[in-house]
């Protein structure tokens, strides 16, 4: 507890009427520093289930990305070895800085074969029909408007443009649909804001877009909380 007279110095006095998250300079600091531990746990905490069959569907996701190529919320870079030979041009889009610091790295060490862009997948910095393909593994659940950043994904596919995505979703099984409703407030908490319950395709579809290929499977290596997913080829509705 801070004595009589030190909150004038730097040190702030504890104010119980306000909410810790309106605390905006804690926030901020706090928000900072785990997004940092965030970067750099990413990977080893992806590692079994990347192991276990992720980068596997990474692969055979990615395999029918071409021609210029746009990947929302492109983390540290697990996507970059599995893009194939049809990509004429890579953009990875990155809001958050120290994700975007490691991305930056991993792709010098691929010889620099794509951009990063300092971009959130609600407010892409593009003109209208920019991509032949967008590409989105495991970040809808993660954005603020997940409705907005796929309205955007629609607004940047150029005619005939597919968006490519694996997502972790809500289950469709009742019972662990329950666990997730009642867990998911604190692994949001856990995971920087992850939803585990959200029923992604549904926001597909009120975003103007159509499934076109979508099969169901298991996130294996990871929790069961956000085990089951989604993965597929989305295209703009008529």
């Amino acid at each position: 507890m801070a004595r009589s007279g030190e909150a004038g110095r730097g040190v702030r006095a504890y104010n119980p009427s306000v909410p810790f998250f309106d605390d905006l300079e804690h926030e901020m600091t706090t928000g900072r520093l785990w997004a940092r531990v965030g970067a750099w746990i990413y990977d080893p905490s992806l590692a079994l289930g990347e192991r276990r069959g992720m980068a596997a569907r990474r692969r055979e996701l990615l395999a029918s990305a071409h021609g210029r190529v746009l990947e929302l919320g492109a983390g540290t870079g697990l996507n970059l070895a599995h893009y194939s030979t049809g990509v004429g041009e890579l953009v990875l889009s990155e809001p958050e800085p120290a994700m975007r610091a490691r991305l930056a790295r991993r792709v010098a060490r691929a010889g620099g074969a794509a951009s990063v862009v300092a971009a959130s997948a609600e407010e892409l910095p593009f003109a209208e029909g920019t991509f032949d393909t967008v590409v989105s593994t495991l970040v809808l659940c993660s954005v603020r408007d997940p409705l907005a950043a796929l309205r955007e994904v629609r607004r940047v596919l150029a005619p005939g443009g597919r968006l490519l995505m694996i997502e972790h979703v809500r289950a469709a099984a009742p019972r662990p649909a329950r666990r997730q409703d009642r867990m998911a407030g604190a692994w949001a908490a856990f995971a920087q804001g992850c939803r585990c319950n959200q029923s992604t395709l549904e926001l597909v579809e009120a975003a103007g877009l159509r499934m076109e290929r979508v099969s169901d499977g298991r996130w294996r290596g990871m929790p069961a909380l956000v085990a089951p997913l989604v993965s597929g080829a989305a295209v703009v509705a008529p």
